[in-house]
């Protein structure tokens, strides 16, 4: 009973967080997966790859309602996401394939590392100015395989790198948020299945389970997160949201230090 209260409280955070801040779930999603998985006697072997997984499996459904809500408001530049999908579908799939040939040690580590990263981004607030215009197709299919690469190795939507890159580009931080949550449906997408097909015919995985997606998590986080998405989409055009990114930065720290701490 207590795992499916916290699931049901990730999905609440975790759309709330789509929606809002444009980066996903996922960097709230998968260390509280690594604590309740644990928490379950999982296999450490496994623990990060189903937390990734099952993370990637949520987004399906937060950046849904997240890019539903921000299309309401015209924030969502969809010129963009057409042009960036195809390399964001082969860079998931290929990083959920890379992902499942390392150890749950490192990418621990990896993910640890990403959250310092992102954290010291969002504290310092560093972006990239705007005055460009996106590139190509060649370059958008390797913006779009980079930021799906890096998004299956750490399970998150790709919100983290596609929103400065479409700041880059020169939208508004309100339509990079935007655009970035439809960005996140091909990557939860193509890395939910990746990690499905990755972890099939690995024995001993809890049940019931879809490869290295854990069902019930599945289910609770993503039953809540489709109804606060939309809100937290909502706040974004009312609340102070650079603000709220320093406070979520100090949070980042936190978890991230306490993962690297479980590694020793």
């Amino acid at each position: 009973m207590e795992t499916w209260l916290i699931y049901l409280a990730l999905g609440g955070v975790a759309g709330v967080l789509a929606g809002l801040l444009g980066v996903g779930g996922g960097l709230i999603i998968v260390p509280m997966l690594n604590f309740a998985f644990a928490f379950q006697d999982f296999s450490p072997n496994v623990i990060q790859h189903m937390a990734l997984g099952t993370s990637l499996g949520t987004i399906i459904f937060t950046s849904i309602s997240s890019f539903r809500a921000h299309h309401k408001h015209g924030a969502v530049n969809w010129g963009i996401v057409k042009a960036i999908t195809p390399g964001i579908l082969v860079g998931t799939f290929f990083g959920s394939w890379v992902a499942a040939q390392l150890s749950t040690r490192f990418l621990k580590g990896f993910f640890a590392t990403f959250l310092l990263y992102v954290g010291t981004q969002m504290l310092l607030d560093i972006k990239p100015k705007g005055g460009r215009t996106a590139p190509g197709a060649a370059g958008m299919f390797g913006v779009g395989s980079g930021i799906g690469l890096v998004s299956a190795l750490v399970g998150i939507g790709g919100g983290t790198m596609s929103v400065p890159f479409m700041v880059w580009c020169n939208l508004t931080m309100h339509n990079a948020v935007g655009t970035s949550s439809a960005i996140g449906l091909p990557i939860a997408l193509a890395g939910a299945l990746g990690y499905v097909v990755q972890g099939w015919s690995v024995s001993g995985l809890p049940e019931p389970h879809l490869g290295f997606v854990y069902i019930p998590a599945l289910v609770g986080i993503a039953a809540v997160s489709m109804f606060t998405a939309p809100f937290g989409a909502r706040l974004a055009h009312k609340l102070p949201v650079p603000k709220l990114k320093k406070v979520f930065a100090i949070l980042l720290y936190g978890m991230a230090v306490k993962m690297i701490w479980s590694l020793f």
